[in-house]
């Protein structure tokens, strides 16, 4: 995942309390992403994304947008509010919307896994053929994580693929790329780039990976 510039990167949780809400209306908070696998395109560029404006109801608002031709989206609405609802209320608490948006031409220049703005949670879909194919090799953190997950790295020549099962991706968008976004959501503190990501990685896996495992 790449971020937006340090005075774009910073959230400031002004977003909780009637009075709080209707200040923030003017204001469009900043964006952070969870990259896809080997894609080191610009951190600058990101394809618009829907924004919505902050709401007063205490419910999360779901909405759901057709994946694409030729892709999926790994996870139900079902499923995501089941996930949501087993993390501590003072974690989703602040959260308004999740959004599975749709791939599209311009997102598949700059692909993402998931993506929170502000309040807001997008997971974008994935290929139907549940392999990603990548002209980069994949970092260290990539390697870890499709490890933990079950997602399989090959490289043949100089293409990289990564595969999944419907099972194994499922559980990635579930227990990480879901639970990540929403470390982004509550991270208060954090307003360099760099220590956005690692905060969410540790949330991630905290509430994500070994509370999936039984681990906590």
């Amino acid at each position: 995942m790449t971020s937006r510039p340090r005075h774009q990167q910073h959230h400031q949780r002004s977003l909780r309390g009637n009075m709080h809400r209707t200040r923030a209306r003017s204001i469009r908070p900043p964006v952070a992403h969870r990259q896809r696998g080997a894609n080191h395109a610009s951190a600058h560029f990101s394809a618009p994304e829907t924004w919505h404006e902050p709401h007063t109801s205490p419910e999360i608002r779901y909405i759901h947008q057709p994946a694409g031709n030729g892709f999926l989206h790994p996870v139900t609405i079902a499923e995501v509010r089941e996930q949501i609802a087993q993390l501590p209320a003072r974690f989703t608490q602040p959260i308004e919307v999740v959004q599975f948006s749709s791939m599209t031409r311009k997102r598949s220049l700059f692909p993402l896994y998931g993506m929170q703005w502000g309040p807001n949670i997008y997971l974008y879909p994935i290929e139907a053929s549940l392999q990603e194919t990548y002209h980069r090799p994949p970092d260290p953190q990539q390697l870890i994580e499709a490890r933990m997950f079950g997602g399989v790295w090959r490289q043949t020549n100089q293409i990289w693929t990564l595969t999944w099962t419907l099972e194994t991706i499922r559980d990635f968008y579930l227990n990480n790329v879901l639970v990540h976004e929403i470390g982004h959501v509550n991270d208060l503190r954090n307003t360099n780039s760099a220590d956005r990501e690692r905060y969410a990685n540790w949330f991630a896996t905290e509430y994500g990976y070994r509370k999936s495992r039984g681990r906590i």
